[in-house]
């Protein structure tokens, strides 16, 4: 059972440094070494192995390319080509498999790709944009503005709290999660706010306990499509639950024996928890460590 955030790991050298030159992207691009990431869409593509499936650049045809950056040495790219997931209960069955760093890899290509595709025209002034940067960012030639992949921050936290039963954390489901899984909760960073805050907000609106203290505990990507997921867990002042029906169908108030018998799958658990990749497994193993 590991703890360590899913989609962190990846072994990319992102050679910031050479973005700026042009002259060493065309190198890279030329060296014979060089690999571009196998995609269907945005899902990831596997070998016999289960590792990420890179191919040559003769593949690219006449598609825009990013440099992911070096792995041994070599230079990996992806194809600007944009797509969509065909099938979500696939691709996440797939990353439950897909070793860790690979999954880092492929987070960074994914929230990439998808971030080009959603911003070919200029937000000041409507016209086409073009890649720069090695692929990291783009360039309006109409106002000259340059635009930059942005990162939404998440926070997700379990609500800790101590009474006659012991330590207990809450967690809560949402309609769409299958049956029996439970999670954290969690919120978008809204502008003007700290983590704290945020984590504060969150935990009342949605389940109605107040925040007395907030520790930070792990951060994660999220490539779905270009999140960060910040991990916190918060002490509260009671148990009393007013939950927000309109974003959870239900939350419950677990002990240490309890997410014990989920993460071990034992089966008269009370719960099922989300798979190792997703941060909020990470956040119940660290929690039952005493976190």
């Amino acid at each position: 059972m590991t703890d360590a955030p899913g989609f962190t790991g990846s072994p990319l050298d992102r050679i910031d440094i050479e973005r700026d030159q042009p002259a060493l992207f065309a190198e890279r691009l030329a060296d014979p070494r060089a690999r571009l990431l196998v995609l269907d869409g945005l899902d990831p593509v596997v070998d016999e192995d289960g590792r990420l499936l890179w191919t040559d650049m003769a593949q690219a045809g006449d598609a825009e390319v990013a440099l992911l950056g070096l792995i041994d040495a070599i230079p990996r790219f992806v194809a600007l080509r944009g797509g969509a997931n065909r099938n979500h209960h696939a691709i996440f069955r797939l990353l439950d498999s897909l070793p860790a760093g690979e999954a880092g890899t492929y987070a960074t290509a994914r929230s990439l790709v998808d971030w080009h595709a959603r911003h070919r025209f200029c937000a000041n002034c409507g016209t086409a944009t073009v890649p720069m940067r090695a692929g990291w960012a783009r360039r309006c030639p109409g106002c000259d503005a340059e635009h930059y992949p942005r990162t939404d921050p998440v926070v997700i936290m379990l609500a800790e709290h101590d009474g006659p039963a012991g330590r207990r954390i809450l967690i809560g489901r949402q309609p769409r999660f299958p049956a029996g899984n439970y999670s954290a909760l969690a919120g978008f960073l809204e502008v003007g706010e700290s983590l704290e805050e945020a984590v504060t907000r969150e935990l009342m609106e949605e389940a109605g306990v107040r925040a007395t203290a907030v520790r930070y505990v792990a951060s994660q990507p999220w490539p779905f499509p270009s999140q960060l997921m910040v991990a916190c867990i918060a002490r509260v002042e009671s148990d009393a639950l007013t939950i927000d029906t309109n974003e959870l169908e239900d939350a419950m108030w677990v002990t240490r024996d309890e997410l014990a018998a989920a993460l071990a799958k034992e089966p008269d658990a009370r719960f099922k928890v989300p798979p190792p990749y997703a941060i909020a497994h990470t956040l119940f193993v660290r929690w039952l460590a005493g976190a």
